[in-house]
């Protein structure tokens, strides 16, 4: 229980710099509903994903974030989340967190 609260903690705390890295680079966020996420999805070409913050607390997707923070740090060129992922795996991923 303790380390998947943690985990979740530092989710979130990943999630908040980089949301306030993307406000610093005036990136329009108006267009996503309440919660969901935009995230940055692929490796070459990036493709735009909306995302409910539910997933935040699924492990899985922790470590995506994780990836994303040693890849990109808390600036992401798209002004947004970039997750450095194939978008494939990332879809199989997010139907898999559909489904619990």
């Amino acid at each position: 229980m303790g380390i998947r609260f943690l985990g979740t903690l530092q989710a979130k705390t990943i999630l908040r710099r980089s949301i306030l890295a993307a406000r610093s680079a005036a990136s329009n966020t108006a267009d996503v509903p309440k919660g969901y996420l935009a995230v940055y999805v692929g490796e070459a070409q990036k493709k735009r994903f909306l995302i409910p913050i539910s997933y935040l607390n699924q492990p899985l997707f922790q470590d995506l974030l994780h990836k994303a923070e040693e890849e990109f740090g808390f600036r992401h060129p798209m002004g947004g989340l970039a997750i450095p992922c194939k978008e494939d795996i990332f879809l199989n991923l997010t139907s898999g967190l559909n489904g619990l």
